[in-house]
């Protein structure tokens, strides 16, 4: 392995940043991406009818922004796009994404399969970053700013007699690897072709398409953007983060500091290579914050299921809030301070959930206790006295704590297992409640 073929990303010099003494305090606009760039990286592609489900299921989860297509590229996608209009399954208060090429003969058929739509976000991209444009498209800067220029004109033009709710979205396509300032130049050109207003407002995105650099560099990019964009009042920022670094997550929240509106990215972060920003991390984390995260995390677990069975990539067990294994604990501290958190939120009737260990209240996604504390030879007296309390509604005492965590580490070891509830309920009938 050589380590000296690779570079430092670089940094903006002599740039005062402001994101650092901001928090977040409201939730950003979600736009989900699963349909076009989530589907884009599965091996099996999901069909119609699977998109049809998908979408539903984004639709019950809140999104009012949703990525449905890449028209000109597949029929699926057209007629998937033509479907949904024709046969009116948009909801008023949501929004259909379509990803456009700056090619005039895509832009005419992605304008095709958005006819009669009712709310729709035209994302017109093109590359810019310097090495695409040298050696990918043999290009001059000139000529790629009048690519864009030229395809946004005749966006423009396409959909100007639309009687739906029409917005444009201009992504400079791998923003993350382009110069700062040809990447404002070519997205203030498209501004002002576009001519946005603060009561009609386009999307400016700014993609992190290939994630090289941490998530402070990135914020700094943003709000370097932000301050250099025409017309920011009449601008809604967007941030698409990939996770090749696997820290997506946190360039989305320090982007959304530094300026972003909108988020893009996709359920449990499915995506190309490392994937796409894990939106249902990102908010979930918002949550656990005290914010509303404007979207309806008690019904996760059915979206997992429907997630996993559409696209047959399975979430690891401590997958942040969702895992099946998240909310557990094997080591007798934990339990023990669980235990006694969950003990005092009950007693005390507190409106703040303060329990070690637990970010959020599982029961919040429809989760019980019963999977919080699973014991096995690493549990001490605090998780057997946690399952005899809360399903057999027994305190124990001190003594008798002591006693029956020894009784369980002893069995446990001897199985080299985990012991089931049932096992445990079994063992302190035998050994405790007979006073053996």
């Amino acid at each position: 392995m050589n380590f000296k073929k690779y570079q430092q990303y670089p940094t903006i010099q002599n740039f005062k940043r402001e994101w650092a003494d901001k928090t977040i305090t409201k939730a950003p606009i979600y736009c989900s991406v699963d349909l076009r760039d989530g589907n884009q990286a599965l091996e099996n592609p999901l069909t119609i009818e699977q998109k049809l489900e998908y979408f539903k299921s984004l639709v019950r989860l809140g999104f009012k922004q949703i990525e449905v297509s890449y028209p000109s590229a597949s029929d699926t996608d057209f007629k998937f796009t033509r479907k949904l209009i024709e046969e009116d399954l948009i909801p008023d208060d949501v929004a259909i994404q379509i990803l456009i090429p700056a090619k005039k003969e895509w832009i005419k058929k992605s304008v095709e399969a958005m006819k009669d739509v009712k709310n729709g976000i035209f994302h017109l991209y093109n590359p810019t970053n310097e090495f695409q444009r040298r050696v990918v498209f043999q290009k001059s800067d000139d000529e790629i700013v009048q690519m864009a220029v030229e395809s946004i004109q005749y966006l423009v033009e396409l959909t100007k007699d639309f009687k739906g709710n029409v917005i444009y979205q201009y992504s400079p396509e791998s923003f993350s690897q382009t110069n700062l300032d040809f990447a404002i130049k070519i997205c203030n050109e498209v501004i002002n072709i576009v001519k946005p207003t603060v009561e009609n407002k386009m999307i400016i995105n700014l993609p992190n398409t290939l994630e090289a650099c941490t998530p402070n560099i990135y914020a700094d990019r943003i709000e370097y953007m932000c301050k250099n964009l025409h017309h920011r009042e009449a601008l809604i920022i967007s941030i698409h983060p990939h996770n090749d670094r696997g820290t997506s997550v946190a360039s989305a929240e320090l982007a959304v500091l530094a300026g972003a509106d909108k988020v893009e990215g996709t359920l449990f972060g499915n995506g190309e290579r490392a994937g796409n920003l894990d939106i249902i991390n990102f908010a979930f984390n918002i949550y656990s914050s005290g914010i509303d995260p404007k979207l309806d995390l008690s019904i996760i677990d059915e979206v997992k299921n429907m997630y996993e069975e559409k696209t047959q990539l399975f979430l690891h067990p401590r997958h942040p809030f969702v895992g099946n294994m998240i909310f557990t604990a094997f080591s007798g501290g934990h339990q023990d301070a669980i235990k006694k958190g969950i003990d005092f939120y009950r007693q005390s009737e507190s409106k703040i959930w303060n329990v070690p260990y637990l970010p959020i209240d599982p029961k919040d996604i429809n989760r019980g206790y019963e999977n919080v504390i699973r014991v096995n030879s690493q549990s001490g007296k605090g998780g057997a006295s946690f399952i005899i309390s809360e399903f057999f509604g027994v305190n124990l005492s001190k003594d008798e704590a002591i006693k029956f965590g020894d009784i369980i580490k002893k069995e446990s070891d001897k199985l080299q297992r985990e012991l089931k509830k049932e096992e445990i309920i079994n063992l302190y009938e035998k050994y405790i409640k007979k006073g053996i």
